[in-house]
């Protein structure tokens, strides 16, 4: 039998625009066109002082993730029941308070231990991050009017993310995700429910979009929404915004073609590189992205607990083939450290066996290493990464420092379940070395 999971879906007891309208603390207008433009957030936590006037903007997905803890991942035909959950399922408890209540009663069976709710989404996370570390963020996303809607923005505004441009819909579904984190192989399994309508350019006038991009000094793009991205990057490059955008290996070449072209910096997972270029070497992949789209100044693989691999364009003082300058760093790297660390070659025109040259280096960054006891869920490390990356190019931290900086990031995360519970502030301690 399947896995048994909660189903978040439940009617709502009444619509979340009209207690969001009728309520005197809420700024929502009234709807237009089929959609309401949501102005107003919390204020947030304190922000750099030298980034006071330049804001992170992000586009791309938010979510409310599920997330199940077992001690191992079901066998075929295997039953695990995590728990009755289901929102509004209790005519007296609506909604999230329905949800908590549910969570606290519900019985365990099985190898579950742990069921939790919590914001999740690439975009969501990556500028929770960031807002985290202190930078000024603003969301351009969508979500449905409906309870789980309401809990997505809750998290954002508590976070400090401005949601000012978030498009809520008249109806439809918001996405959330299913997450079964199995506690032998630190591994998690994501199953994804799409919400509905989906975001589109025609969404967001050009007038809003204007508006969104004000004082606007990065942008960062998940490629989930990738026709609303391509409009939001085309004015970005308009107004000369740097743009750093996350490829996703689920994404298709045509999805995300555009937005590598316009793409001031790149981010993916170590088997991107590979996939997209069908080159099997990844420092010979990492060279060809660059050949590929000359706007950007660099592109990193994160390679999960074997740290990253970054290749940055700059000016050339010597030459050397790409393979055999990765094989010097990793001879050089210090192995038995256990905090992040990155090592540099030098500048130079490196080259690739049928491949055209660039000018640059390469660098090779380590993983934090994490005692088995303290690892507890890897959801959403990517996106932490780049939330530190996104920290880092807003404060003009250089590559060398960027990324074990960002690579302690994603470790910390790593020691809480969930996306976001993790994330580190600006003031913690295992961050003072970096910042």
């Amino acid at each position: 039998m399947p896995l048994l999971l909660p189903n978040p879906s439940s009617p709502l007891p009444s619509p979340l625009r009209h207690r969001l309208c009728s309520s005197s603390s809420s700024s929502y207008p009234a709807a237009v066109g089929g959609f309401l433009l949501r102005s107003g957030h919390r204020p947030g936590p304190p922000r750099l002082h030298a980034a006071d006037s330049c804001v992170v903007l992000g586009c791309g997905l938010v979510t409310l993730d599920y997330l199940a803890t077992v001690d191992a991942y079901p066998r075929p035909d295997d039953k695990i029941r995590t728990g009755e959950l289901q929102v509004s399922s209790e005519p007296s408890i609506g909604g999230a308070a329905g949800v908590n209540h549910l969570l606290r009663r519900c019985a365990f069976f099985g190898d579950a231990t742990v069921l939790q709710k919590s914001g999740g989404g690439n975009a969501g996370n990556a500028l929770t991050a960031a807002a985290r570390l202190g930078l000024n963020t603003r969301v351009i996303s969508k979500v449905a009017n409906d309870e789980t809607g309401a809990t997505v923005l809750s998290e954002l505004n508590e976070a400090g993310i401005d949601t000012s441009h978030v498009i809520i819909s008249d109806g439809g579904n918001t996405t959330f995700v299913y997450i079964i984190i199995d506690k032998q192989t630190k591994s998690r399994t994501c199953i994804l429910t799409p919400g509905d309508p989906p975001m589109v350019p025609s969404d967001l006038p050009m007038s809003s979009l204007s508006a969104a991009l004000q004082d606007v000094s990065l942008l960062y793009l998940d490629g989930y929404s990738p026709e609303m991205e391509l409009v939001v990057a085309q004015q970005a490059d308009q107004m000369k915004i740097p743009i750093l955008v996350d490829a996703e290996q689920e994404r298709t070449k045509e999805e995300l073609e555009g937005l590598l072209s316009l793409a001031s910096y790149i981010v993916c997972s170590g088997n991107f590189p590979k996939n997209w270029t069908s080159i099997p070497s990844l420092p010979c992949a990492l060279l060809e992205i660059l050949l590929q789209y000359p706007r950007a100044k660099f592109v990193i693989a994160t390679l999960g607990e074997k740290g990253c691999m970054m290749l940055e364009r700059s000016e050339a003082v010597g030459a050397a083939d790409i393979e055999v300058v990765a094989d010097s760093l990793k001879w050089e790297l210090h192995k038995d450290d256990t905090l992040p660390t990155c090592i540099s070659s030098k500048i130079m025109r490196l080259s690739a066996r049928g491949l055209r040259t660039i000018f640059g280096r390469l660098l090779i960054g380590t993983a934090e290493a994490i005692p088995a006891s303290e690892l507890v869920d890897t959801t959403g490390c990517g996106d932490a990464f780049i939330g530190a990356v996104l920290h880092a190019l807003s404060t003009e931290m250089p590559p060398e420092k960027m990324l074990p900086f960002a690579s302690q990031v994603a470790g910390i995360k790593c020691r809480a379940i969930g996306a976001r519970a993790g994330l580190p502030w600006r003031s913690d301690q295992r961050l003072a070395k970096y910042l």
